[in-house]
């Protein structure tokens, strides 16, 4: 009895209990349970029921009682991030505004390479400590878990680097980080080879010694013109496969050609998809890869949003990750995005927030977390609100007042 706790009571809990993995959800469908409670048991949710009939079934366990008037929801989840770097670029996103192009900021020493350069010369501590303060903001936005790419290192050395401060910063943040490994991220203009040359290295070199180390389970890749072709990542992506990485992609950001390879190779998920049109809806929409739309980053280059209202309506499951990095997207607040996003977009309440829960999870391979249900991890997150439908109408604006991870107050404004 002593692990045993009950929260609550809540005027509305959203459990997501039943909801779809794919598809369309609208807000009807949604069950918003009143007056409930959740029994949590250690780290995991024992069970939700009506806040009074738990206090009567348990009645000598400690209570953590809130305001009739909030809302619970899931923690979320921010399945894309590159919070793990070294350095700014603050001067790209002015250049980018003043009307410089990509390539034209590429050319003067901004992009990719800008932060490689910067996250290279930074110490593995540096990179811990960085990352520790960036998962912290996030978590007390809600995000209680966190993925994080490596990808600016662009050597077996600096991605070891990087993937090593990722595994030490979630030793020391109560937020869960999962490590992806991002090294086919560019190819680095140090590396003297062609890009499948490079790949080769990678994957002979780098992929053993994360599986030997035990440093990240997922591989990325960014598919693209300006980073590698289709056609160079096939070998690459079947020798991680045997090695037993899941995989993921950063797919038709802004051509065509990602998604065919992260269904081709039954990716965890296919992540931008801002380029993708019909045709690469219907494809994803028949395998089960999760679509993952990343607003941030369409509002950090002024390009359109991904076609997240088509994608649902052609029944994939659509995630929507935050892509915090120091080019793209660093704004960082995932909430915010979503809302923004549903606004263009038209989506559901219930599809923004499914979409930074349990399909985000989904889109993770994660089976545990995300929905409020007996079994499932105890990470939920509290807000200040009797109306669930303020948490997007404020647009990422309306924080939590009490975060749970793993049945632990890991952020508390009461």
């Amino acid at each position: 009895m002593a692990s045993l706790k009950i929260f609550g009571p809540f005027a509305e809990l959203l459990s997501f209990q039943d909801a779809s993995n794919k598809g369309p959800l609208q807000d009807e469908e949604l069950t918003i349970h009143k007056a409930y409670g959740i029994l949590v048991d250690g780290s995991i949710i024992k069970s939700i029921a009506l806040y009074e009939s738990l206090v009567a079934d348990y009645p000598s366990i400690e209570l953590i009682e809130l305001p009739k008037s909030c809302t619970v929801i899931p923690g979320m989840i921010d399945c894309h991030t590159h919070i793990c770097f070294g350095g700014t670029r603050a001067r790209d996103f002015a250049m980018r505004n003043a009307g410089k192009t990509y390539l034209e900021i590429a050319k003067e020493g901004g992009g990719i390479w800008d932060t490689v350069k910067q996250t290279r010369s930074a110490t593995e501590q540096e990179l811990v400590d960085l990352t520790i303060k960036r998962a912290t903001v996030l978590l007390q936005r809600g995000i209680t878990t966190i993925e994080v790419k490596s990808g600016y290192g662009l050597s077996v050395s600096e991605e070891l680097k990087m993937l090593k401060a990722i595994a030490k910063a979630n030793k020391k943040t109560a937020a869960e980080l999962i490590p992806t490994c991002l090294a086919a991220h560019i190819k680095p203009k140090d590396f003297l080879g062609d890009h499948a040359q490079y790949l080769n290295v990678i994957a002979h070199e780098l992929l053993p010694e994360i599986v030997s180390q035990k440093l990240s389970k997922r591989l990325d890749v960014f598919v693209e013109e300006e980073a590698f072709s289709q056609e160079v990542v096939h070998p690459y992506f079947a020798a991680a496969k045997m090695m037993g990485f899941n995989l993921t992609v950063h797919a038709d950001q802004f051509h065509t050609g990602g998604s065919v390879v992260a269904v081709e190779h039954q990716a965890q998920s296919a992540d931008h998809l801002e380029a993708s049109g019909p045709e690469e809806i219907q494809l994803l929409a028949g395998s089960e890869v999760v679509a993952v739309a990343l607003p941030g980053a369409s509002i950090g280059l002024g390009v359109r949003f991904t076609p997240a209202r088509q994608l649902l309506d052609a029944g994939c499951s659509l995630a929507i990750a935050s892509d915090w990095n120091p080019g793209s997207a660093p704004m960082g607040d995932l909430m915010a995005q979503a809302s923004i996003l549903a606004t263009y977009e038209k989506l559901s309440n219930a599809e923004v927030i499914a979409g930074v829960t349990y399909r985000a999870a989904h889109a993770l391979g994660i089976t545990d977390q995300g929905r409020l249900s007996s079994g499932y991890q105890a990470d939920f997150n509290v807000y200040d609100t009797g109306d669930h439908r303020e948490i997007t109408y404020q647009q990422g604006q309306l924080r939590p007042i009490m975060v749970i991870k793993g049945g632990e107050v890991v952020f508390s404004a009461v």
